[in-house]
């Protein structure tokens, strides 16, 4: 039979004797979610999508209400900023489990029992009887909201191509990157309204609730080995033959095992691979920016300009405006990238591919330089007899460089350590929304204290530092790869 491949029972196997291993049916498989129709793969990116949406809407939605919510227990607005921090930080730790889980039982399975379980937190949440449960509730809100994040890159990988890539994952970025963005904007008029904070969690709640009916309902199963494992099943049954067994069920390292790695080899990794570390540093100063920004607006636009909180957070939505020339450049970068795999065909390079190279001409071709620009532009135009618009405005081209920073940073390393790049992101995962924790409880003291002026110049310097990251890893980043332990050595 096409893709069954016969092997002698190995000596931990407990019985003697030939296994037949479930595999492809050659690269054309329908079987194989690469081979899937478009419209059925991007319905799955964008359903995944929305639960990153799902998770990462609730990180920043409090902030929304944070003078209400801190009035309500009693607090200050620093502390009252731990509703915040503390979901990142449950974020950051809870990044670490979800991969080997998905690899062990599957996408779906995961998505759906984490969002169960986060939304029972969120329910927590939102009943919470004093300040010290509600942030309690909130840590353990985002250690099983951090499911999307971790599991949607091997999702993505497991519908599209290295090529189809290069448009199947911004449109995923797009869409999920969203949601700490339209978490201030779903609170914007909950506080000022009168209606109580705890309609926040109610929201989330209850937008968790519809896009697991999503998954529940519409998601097809996306990792592979689980579908050779339901294959395998499937022709044990037929046959009435219990030797057919897929990849999945004869591998011969245990859950356990893996989780052991996937918590050891991000941090063993990160004193080898510079790849990693800069990347990390500057996926985390974007963060600290972002985050800081859920209580810098209200210095930014409400204090400066007197515009309620309502319309403040409804702002938001300019960063996300800027998301959209990320599209108009998507051709360009799509046409390099065939060029590209064209030069390796010409060559005669077997089983050509995007070079990890290629991945960071989304933050080269403007976005890399963005960040610091639109820094500098809203802090020194920040005065009330200047226009609000000119803030506005910078605020788009900052939405357009932590989108094309984000998409660069994410492809290149996948693109870099392939087998290795779960354990990668995981870690560039932890640090970035650790410190965005961190710095989230900073933010009051520090708008407060040095005003809005210094603080974006301080952070616009900071962000010009890494400027260059792109631009040098495109230059060296292949004489790089060929002296790690980990990355791939493919030019």
């Amino acid at each position: 039979m096409t893709g069954i491949n016969a092997r002698l029972r190995a000596t931990n196997e407990s019985e003697n004797g030939h296994v037949f291993v479930v595999e492809w049916e050659g690269a054309h498989d329908p079987l194989k979610p690469h081979n899937w129709s478009t419209a059925k793969r991007m319905w799955a990116t964008v359903v995944v999508s929305l639960v990153a949406v799902a998770g990462t809407a609730a990180s920043s939605i409090d902030a929304a209400v944070l003078p209400q919510y801190a009035e309500y227990f009693h607090v200050s607005e620093v502390a009252g900023s731990l509703a915040t921090a503390m979901y990142l930080i449950g974020f950051a730790v809870g990044s670490q489990f979800a991969g080997p889980f998905s690899e062990t039982f599957g996408r779906n399975i995961i998505y759906i029992v984490t969002m169960v379980i986060y939304m029972l937190f969120l329910l927590g949440c939102a009943l919470a009887p004093n300040f010290g449960g509600h942030i309690t509730m909130r840590f353990f809100a985002g250690l099983f909201g951090s499911t999307p994040l971790t599991v949607a890159g091997g999702t993505i990988a497991d519908l599209w191509n290295p090529l189809e890539k290069t448009f199947g994952f911004p449109v995923y970025a797009f869409i999920g990157f969203s949601g700490p963005l339209f978490g201030p904007v779903i609170g914007s008029y909950i506080g000022p309204s009168g209606m109580s904070w705890r309609w926040c969690e109610w929201l989330m709640l209850i937008l968790g609730g519809i896009i697991t009916a999503i998954i529940i309902v519409g998601q097809p199963e996306t990792y592979g080995p689980l579908l050779l494992s339901w294959k395998a099943q499937h022709l044990r049954k037929e046959t009435g033959d219990d030797r057919y067994r897929s990849p999945l069920e004869v591998r011969r390292t245990s859950l356990w095992t893996r989780l052991k790695i996937a918590l050891y080899r991000p941090f063993a990794m990160i004193w080898t691979e510079p790849i990693i570390l800069l990347m990390s540093l500057y996926l985390t100063v974007i963060y600290i920016v972002l985050f800081t920004f859920f209580i810098g607006f209200e210095f930014v636009f409400t204090q400066t300009y007197g515009i309620s909180q309502g319309i403040t957070n409804i702002i938001w939505v300019a960063v996300f405006v800027g998301f959209f020339p990320l599209f108009g450049t998507l051709p360009l970068i799509y046409s390099w990238t065939v060029k590209d795999i064209k030069a390796q065909e010409a060559a005669g390079v077997e089983n050509p591919a995007p070079t990890p190279e290629s991945r960071l001409w989304f933050a080269m071709i403007g976005g890399a330089f963005a960040v610091p620009v639109s820094l500098f532009w809203m802090g020194w135009t920040d005065y009330e007899n200047i226009s609000i618009w000119s803030p506005i405005v910078a605020s788009v081209l900052f939405g357009y460089g932590v989108i094309t920073i984000f998409i660069s940073a994410y492809m290149y390393i996948i693109d870099s350590y392939a087998i290795y790049a779960a354990s990668a992101l995981s870690f560039v995962t932890f640090t970035r929304y650790l410190a965005a924790g961190g710095m989230t409880v900073v933010g009051v003291p520090w708008y407060t204290n040095m005003g809005v002026h210094y603080t974006l110049t301080i952070l616009a310097c900071i962000s010009a530092l890494m400027v260059p990251v792109p631009y040098v890893f495109y230059i060296y980043g292949a004489r790089i790869r060929t002296k790690s332990a980990y990355a791939v050595h493919k030019a």
